[in-house]
């Protein structure tokens, strides 16, 4: 939550004509100060300048009021930001004011500052005023007191409020923090820490990398395993979350896995390597099997053996004709066969109402997907995409970042490797 944040505050010891905070750090979007002054001698006033700043840069709206009679004051091109409530005769109370200090680290836009001003004999004053130097984030604040010196006892506390999206989470960690009406989603595509900053309740999405197409007429690598988790009680603790990379396409061989991702001791497996007529090896199981060359065995998916299945096997080549390579398993469904190159299996769709999915999964016709196989190799050299979610097309394409597809198998040339896999991805969500 956004709140605030103590920076420094000043209590006089002995009447003074101002007070300074010097070095803020530039870590907030607002300022905060919440003075509590009185003057030494009779009714006093205060001021603000900004980084030193005494060129008439300043100006001001005032309006005040005592429940029965109402003022205002404009004053333009001062040297200061001008905030007074010495409305009628009045006597010399202590007064409370507030003011806001809006995107103060800025450096695109001019500086305003709302100010509330309260004093015991029932006088109210709100104010505005705007700096228009050349914007720049305001480091320091000096405030001054007008007609006579600020009493001791006088406090001056100066805080910092993190307004943005991630400080009003109710947890940290991710590479984007995303909210719609109903939930906050945590997108992790790399390892880091979810930490939450109550219980809560959670939903969560765990795909690991991709495996590799096959190089020289290879089969397509498996996506990564596709696993979801629904309704889990989450403390106020760290938690480690790992992305899994995707794996390595190999020149003229078969492809390698991918890495598993993990978050709150459950995890996915990566998705297995493509086979490939270079080496004449078998293809590799994972999340879901890569596929594989002719004569060659598919790898199988759910390799983690769990319910429900995290993946789909891979399609088996083809042993006649163009030798094609067989595609990779996909969250939703197996690798195909064909004798052109088998097409990757599709991903999964099921989180298309998920707010991340519209940042992170392939979008197809308005449906989002996750863990797509990728696309077998030919001699035939027939263009195909790889499977919905990310799965890489035949020739050797990578599978898409953070959607855990697999790399698709590259043609007839020994000298290229299969498309690599695509990296995985973490999604946490809870409601708002």
């Amino acid at each position: 939550m956004s709140t605030y944040t103590p920076i420094a505050s000043v209590t006089l010891s002995s009447a003074q004509s101002d007070v300074t905070f010097s070095g803020i750090p530039q870590t907030y979007t607002d300022l905060v100060v919440v003075a509590n002054i009185k003057g030494d001698t009779g009714n006093v006033g205060l001021n603000y300048q900004f980084n030193s700043d005494t060129a008439s840069n300043y100006s001001s709206t005032v309006l005040a009021g005592d429940g029965t009679s109402a003022s205002s004051d404009r004053y333009s091109n001062q040297t200061s930001a001008f905030f007074t409530s010495n409305y009628g005769a009045g006597t010399n109370d202590w007064v409370t004011v507030i003011s806001n200090i809006q995107n103060y680290a800025n450096t695109t836009t001019n500086k305003t500052i709302l100010t509330r001003w309260s004093k015991g004999t029932g006088q109210l004053t709100a104010a505005v005023a705007l700096w228009r130097k050349t914007p720049e984030a305001i480091n320091t604040i000096k405030i001054s007191a007008l007609g006579v010196n600020f009493a001791s006892g006088s406090t001056f506390n100066l805080y910092g409020i993190d307004a943005s999206l991630s400080a009003q989470a109710k947890a940290t960690g991710g590479t984007t923090i995303i909210r719609d009406s109903s939930y906050w989603y945590h997108v992790f595509t790399g390892s880091g820490t979810f930490t939450p900053t109550q219980a809560i309740t959670a939903d969560y999405l765990v795909v690991a990398g991709g495996g590799a197409g096959g190089g020289y007429i290879g089969g397509g690598g498996g996506a990564g395993g596709f696993r979801s988790f629904t309704s889990q009680s989450l403390t106020s603790q760290a938690y480690t979350v790992t992305v899994g990379a995707g794996g390595a396409g190999v020149t003229g061989a078969r492809g390698l896995s991918g890495s598993n991702s993990s978050f709150n001791s459950s995890s996915s497996t990566g998705g297995g390597g493509g086979g490939s007529n270079g080496d004449n090896l078998n293809a590799l199981s994972g999340g879901s099997g890569g596929g594989s060359q002719a004569n060659q065995t598919a790898g199988a998916g759910n390799a983690g053996s769990y319910s429900p299945s995290e993946g789909n096997s891979g399609g088996a080549g083809i042993g006649s004709g163009n030798f094609p390579g067989g595609g990779g398993g996909g969250a939703a469904a197996a690798g195909a066969s064909n004798a052109t190159g088998g097409i990757g299996g599709d991903g999964n769709s099921s989180f298309s109402s998920w707010g991340a999915a519209t940042y992170t999964g392939q979008n197809v016709g308005g449906t989002y997907y996750y863990a797509g196989g990728g696309t077998g190799g030919s001699t035939a050299n027939t263009a195909k995409n790889g499977g919905n979610g990310g799965g890489g097309a035949n020739g050797g394409v990578a599978g898409a970042a953070n959607t855990g597809g697999g790399g698709g198998g590259h043609q007839p040339n020994t000298n290229n490797p299969g498309g690599n896999g695509g990296s995985g991805i973490v999604i946490v969500r809870y409601a708002v």
